[in-house]
């Protein structure tokens, strides 16, 4: 059923959503500061996607750009909407909801600040189920419900109007470009789609689940229980239910650049124990994807790899990698749905030139 969001819950959410972000999709703290300056003592409408009436219109509102641009070049709050009226006025119908297109990091967020601003409810569901760094990167792309038209806004009141029919690589190639030249951060409503469509195609009830994992995390260090025993207890009964711990060690060293509108680089996690020489290795774009130990492959896209402090739980994003941080790498399966042949080939291994073939993380030794 529908429930309501309030200020208050917005720092449990951001919390979840960035444990669900992988390290990447952008800082949902700065999200959550643009949401509280317009909602105000508001509430904001979360319709659960099985409720959704067939014939609902539903624009999914995001960001797009590099996470480490984002940490600096702090928008506007004005583009998620700009972008949803203007592909609302390319279309020539308005939205009935708003919904995130990934359910982690800021993205989780752009969706309230346009329900803020215009009233309209969000709907509890995504199309990645966690954090990807590509728009074409969707369970709707990969059930049959295609990104175009994209409509693109900058903070300078910028408009840009993508159609590139089914070719999902080919709007998220020009849209990225375009970001880029507006200084590697824009606002984008794409996926335009009815109610039936997010029911077939979106991964469901991740604005909840993403809620529930910031407040496990903070009710469990305030009772002082343990904060992984929360996550794991949280997504136990959820379709994300295979919770492992991978590693825990010290960051060593980190190797980040931004190139081609997306944040690349690797680091490496050191063993605690004085006496072992074990090295633990990820690399990312934007969010992890691959996590390897001693040259092992432990956990892979699109399984979640979640960097976290080592005692609070409270997740660490690529960016904010940094020597001498005590952490521990956990690995969270993914929902079926996203490890079909045709999920695996828009966002497991090889669609990010990894030659290692997805292995679930469960069934790992």
């Amino acid at each position: 059923m529908s429930w309501q969001l309030t200020a208050a819950d917005l720092p449990d959410l951001a919390r979840g959503a960035t444990l669900l972000g992988t390290g990447g999709g952008g800082d949902p703290y700065i999200g959550k500061m643009l949401v509280e300056r317009v909602l105000g003592d508001g509430s904001i409408t979360i319709l659960d996607p099985d409720e959704l009436a067939d014939d609902l219109f539903v624009i999914p509102t995001a960001q797009m750009g590099a996470p480490t641009v984002m940490i600096e070049k702090i928008p506007a709050g004005t583009e998620p909407t700009l972008a949803l009226r203007t592909l609302e006025d390319h279309l020539g119908r308005r939205a009935d909801a708003t919904m995130p297109i990934e359910c982690g990091g800021i993205n989780s967020m752009i969706p309230l600040i346009v329900a803020a601003e215009t009233g309209l409810p969000v709907v509890d569901a995504d199309g990645m189920g966690r954090a990807f760094p590509g728009l074409s990167m969707e369970t709707f792309a990969v059930y049959g419900v295609h990104g175009s038209p994209l409509a693109l806004a900058g903070e300078r009141g910028e408009r840009v109007i993508i159609d590139t029919g089914d070719d999902d690589r080919q709007m998220e190639w020009l849209a990225r470009g375009i970001t880029i030249r507006l200084g590697g951060v824009g606002h984008i409503a794409e996926y335009a789609m009815s109610g039936a469509d997010v029911k077939r195609t979106a991964v469901p009830r991740t604005i909840s689940m993403a809620l529930d994992l910031g407040r496990a995390i903070r009710l469990a260090r305030e009772s002082h229980r343990s904060p992984f025993d929360a996550i794991a207890e949280t997504l136990a009964p959820t379709l994300y239910s295979h919770v492992r711990e991978l590693f825990v060690g010290k960051v060593t060293d980190v190797e980040r650049r931004t190139t081609d509108g997306f944040a690349k680089g690797r680091a490496e996690i050191s063993s605690l124990d004085p006496g072992s020489a074990e090295r633990f290795e990820i690399s990312f774009q934007n969010e992890n994807l691959v996590a390897r130990q001693d040259g092992v492959v432990v956990a892979i896209v699109p399984d979640l790899i979640c960097v976290v402090d080592h005692e609070s739980a409270e997740p660490i994003t690529t960016e904010g990698l940094r020597y001498g941080q005590r952490v521990r790498v956990l690995g969270i399966s993914t929902p079926e749905m996203m490890r079909t042949p045709a999920a695996l080939a828009a966002f497991g291994p090889t669609a990010f030139g990894l030659n290692e073939p997805f292995v679930p993380v469960e069934s790992r030794a």
